[in-house]
């Protein structure tokens, strides 16, 4: 055998699978979180017979939860909205599934359209609203997931929507 053949660089094809890693069975990265929404988005049937609108409050249902992490489904009629808030510890994925929504953070104002994902860190404080004349849908991976969610009043220290919180913020197409 040739000292520098393939067979001898990078071993024998046939024992190259012991050197994959095995796929994971839940996600660990922020990718991963955000995969993980696109996944669910793309199937309909996992939650588009689980959609209520209810004109009297936001509805939601906790459509899935893993080890340290949680997915939910929300609905919005026109007008609704969450107030500004936080996430406490927890990071997030925000997914429009159907409809329009606003989201505020700052002096920031971005329309997120079907298919739009929001990525965030924990601390990221943002106001979502259906401002539209239509029912929307939305998709949140927490992780971990959701213990608190901190109500902030504008101007205030705790409403952290500062520069350094949009750097924490990022758009994933």
């Amino acid at each position: 055998m040739n000292s520098d053949s393939d067979l001898q660089i990078a071993g024998d094809i046939l024992e190259v699978p012991h050197l994959l890693q095995a796929p994971r069975e839940h996600p660990a990265t922020v990718a991963e979180f955000a995969g993980l929404a696109r996944s669910v988005a793309a199937d309909r049937s996992q939650w588009e017979h689980l959609v209520r609108f209810d004109a009297a409050s936001r509805w939601y249902h906790r459509l899935r939860t893993g080890p340290g992490y949680e997915v939910w489904l929300l609905s919005w009629v026109p007008g609704q909205g969450s107030g500004l808030h936080d996430h406490g510890p927890s990071s997030g994925v925000l997914t429009v599934l159907d409809g329009a929504l606003t989201e505020h953070a700052g002096r920031s104002t971005r329309a997120l359209g079907a298919g739009a994902q929001r990525v965030f860190a924990p601390g990221y404080a943002h106001e979502v609203v259906n401002d539209s004349l239509e029912p929307a849908v939305s998709l949140h991976v927490y992780y971990p997931g959701l213990t608190e969610m901190p109500m902030l009043s504008r101007g205030t220290p705790n409403a952290r929507c500062s520069v350094a919180g949009v750097a924490e913020v990022a758009e994933v197409s």
